[in-house]
């Protein structure tokens, strides 16, 4: 059985992914992968990858508010390192700006995002080689 996750932490663990190999990301590929990852999680776990509300990628141009709203202002750039949370340590009086954490994937669920990112790189390269 599958965790819910943020979506914040998902997209950080995309970015991340996707920055280690060299691959471009941005707000709008950052959403097309969110709105697999739900879809993929629907039909392995039987319910929905997000803690957050999901919306429909046609209709409203993201899947994920919240992480839409957080990577808007990059438009089309590419996407280095993921958006930042406000953070205070237990004990603490000072909050710290950090990247949104990676989630701690299961190893069921490491495979299916390893799986959805493949797929992901595969569409670009299939969509790249089509333009040429």
């Amino acid at each position: 059985m599958g965790k819910v996750y943020s979506a914040q932490n998902v997209a950080a663990y995309v970015i991340y992914e996707l920055n280690e190999v060299k691959e471009f990301v941005n707000a709008c590929s950052i959403q097309q992968i969110l709105a697999d990852v739900n879809a993929m999680w629907q039909n392995v776990f039987g319910h929905h990858a997000f803690s957050e509300t999901t919306h429909d990628l046609k209709t409203a141009g993201y899947i994920v508010k919240e992480v839409a709203d957080d990577y808007k202002e990059l438009g089309t750039a590419h996407i280095v390192e993921p958006a930042k949370e406000w953070f205070l340590k237990y004990g603490e009086f000072q909050l710290v700006q950090r990247p949104y954490a990676v989630p701690n994937f299961s190893a069921v669920e490491a495979i299916v995002m390893r799986k959805i990112l493949a797929a992901y790189r595969l569409r670009v390269y299939n969509a790249v080689n089509v333009a040429v």
